[in-house]
């Protein structure tokens, strides 16, 4: 299934993309995308449901994030060997991990606000998984039993407040507007396989990354199990997993957002997003 949200900020109604190409309404049965829904009894609601007695929605003027108050938005840093190599970083042995605040949650098509003393900002086309279950110490072979399913995110980053500043990446990668997250949240049954899906990126029409899950150095599965012998994992939570080569900062000179720069992201069976930068 391909969940998404559809209304304007504040006041999303969930619904269901049908193969074809209608939106159903689903409001009657879950009130939203949220923790407290996004669980495997969720999906085997909707699966028995007759579809043709949903009320449609013919008219969309807005896709919201396809998830609601997450709990933690959780990201992988240099997890592709072709990105870590732009960067002239060292691939990692272990998993880099940094939060993202959930406030920076943004509708897949909505605009990006670049902050008046923002001087680096940057793209970031990913692959984000959401849990289903409560996950705790569990097994690279137990991980996909945890799983609800994928998204994704353009992880917007803040170069300067990431790298250049003293602490940790989170203030690079979460002011307002700097996550968007959609435009579906797809169940996991609907990707044949996750470990090989093409990603890219345009600016201004203009292709800046083109990648593939299969050049990720840890895996989905390995992530998950990673993450949960150091924090437990709840329904809703998102984690983003990494970008592919083609960032404005691994760019010879670095090229970095402006005012007006039109975004344009695609991953295999996730859908399309299309943003605008705009100044604060």
């Amino acid at each position: 299934m391909k969940l998404l949200r559809v209304g304007e900020k504040g006041k999303e109604k969930p619904a269901l993309l049908e193969k074809n190409g209608k939106v159903r309404d689903i409001s009657s049965y879950i009130p939203d995308l949220s923790p407290k829904y996004l669980n495997f009894k969720t999906i085997s609601i909707l699966k028995n449901i007759d579809k043709e007695k949903l009320p449609e929605i013919s008219k969309i003027n807005r896709i919201g994030s396809c998830i609601s108050s997450p709990g933690k938005f959780i990201g992988i840093g240099l997890n592709y060997s072709d990105h870590a190599a732009e960067t002239g970083a060292k691939p990692p042995s272990e998993p880099i991990v940094f939060m993202k605040a959930t406030s920076s949650i943004n509708g897949p098509n909505d605009d990006v606000v670049m902050e008046k003393n923002s001087k680096k900002l940057d793209w970031e086309v990913e692959v984000a998984f959401v849990i289903g279950k409560e996950a705790k110490f569990i097994s690279e072979d137990e991980a996909p039993q945890y799983i609800f399913g994928y998204c994704m995110v353009n992880d917007i980053s803040e170069r300067e407040w990431q790298i250049e500043k003293m602490g940790q990446w989170v203030k690079g990668k979460s002011a307002d507007t700097f996550g968007p997250i959609g435009p579906y949240l797809v169940t996991k049954d609907e990707i044949s396989d996750i470990n090989n899906l093409n990603l890219s990126l345009d600016i201004n029409k203009i292709r800046m990354q083109t990648g593939n899950t299969s050049k990720m150095i840890f895996n989905i599965n390995y992530i998950l199990s990673y993450l949960s012998k150091f924090m437990s994992l709840q329904p809703g939570d998102i984690v983003t997993t990494g970008t592919p080569p083609g960032v404005g900062m691994g760019k010879k000179p670095p090229i970095f957002l402006k005012p007006g720069d039109q975004m344009k992201l695609t991953v295999d069976n996730l859908g399309e997003q299309n943003s605008k930068v705009i100044s604060r």
